[in-house]
């Protein structure tokens, strides 16, 4: 598959003309015309191989030649919850590179230290998708509004749920603070991490996710931004759940 020849077309099985953005950067920037093959994704697990029909001013058009539907490449349910970081740029940074290592929903935390409680959506959406069409994935990660932290905790999970957290305090690890990838021991269930702002997360926050079933883990013996806890918590879930092979033919 070509680099610049992956599209996002939300519509695709019923609309064949690109958005606007993807049609500008097909003709104007790659410089793509009638004949061309380009590849399309509704951001639902679909792939589409097109051909191109029409290419001017202002349209651009396809006509779909075949379609297949993609399972993820992982195992479960991959979900973040972080607290946005005081420099969204870092954030955003997270969201795009998260994505392309692959994930399934993120959902972004009011704690009690959080820097950030207001995030533009509409342009972290846009990162996302950014972010699915650089590594050539089908399916755009589900994005959470702003979401308070005592609220979060209560919201079923069918899955495995941890928090990370760098306290030392005995009864906040019941049973030690194990590494990520060693509590998680091969298992390919739906995994849930949470990961706090860079004040961590407060010990009553702790003590009421220990409460509602979270177990405490480790991200690492080194001190990391918030932004990075939250990448390398994506990364090692995303390990642990890949699925043998993940070839696209």
């Amino acid at each position: 598959m070509k680099e610049v020849r992956f599209f996002f077309a939300p519509d695709a099985a019923k609309n064949n003309r690109l958005p606007d953005d993807e049609a500008k950067h097909a003709l104007r920037v790659l410089r793509l015309k009638v004949g061309d093959e380009i590849f399309l994704t509704d951001g639902k697990g679909h792939l589409y191989t097109a051909t191109i029909i029409k290419a001017d001013s202002k349209d651009c058009n396809f006509q779909i030649i075949n379609c297949i539907q993609e399972l993820q490449p992982w195992n479960g349910l991959l979900h973040l919850a972080v607290a946005p970081t005081k420099s969204i740029d870092r954030t955003e940074w997270l969201a795009e590179k998260a994505t392309e290592i692959g994930f399934d929903r993120l959902t972004l935390l009011d704690c009690v230290f959080s820097e950030r409680r207001v995030v533009n959506l509409e342009r972290m959406e846009r990162i996302l998708l950014s972010g699915v069409k650089q590594s050539h994935k089908l399916n755009i990660p589900q994005l959470d509004g702003i979401t308070k932290f005592s609220e979060f905790i209560r919201q079923p999970f069918a899955g495995r749920k941890f928090i990370a957290h760098c306290y030392e305090q005995a009864d906040l690890n019941p049973d030690g603070r194990p590494f990520l990838l060693d509590a998680l021991k091969g298992s390919q269930e739906d995994t849930l991490v949470m990961v706090g702002p860079e004040g961590d997360f407060s010990v009553d926050e702790v003590r009421a996710a220990l409460d509602a079933g979270y177990t405490p883990i480790s991200l690492g013996e080194s001190r990391l931004r918030t932004e990075t806890a939250a990448l390398v918590a994506v990364h090692l879930m995303n390990i642990n759940n890949r699925k043998k092979h993940v070839c696209r033919n």
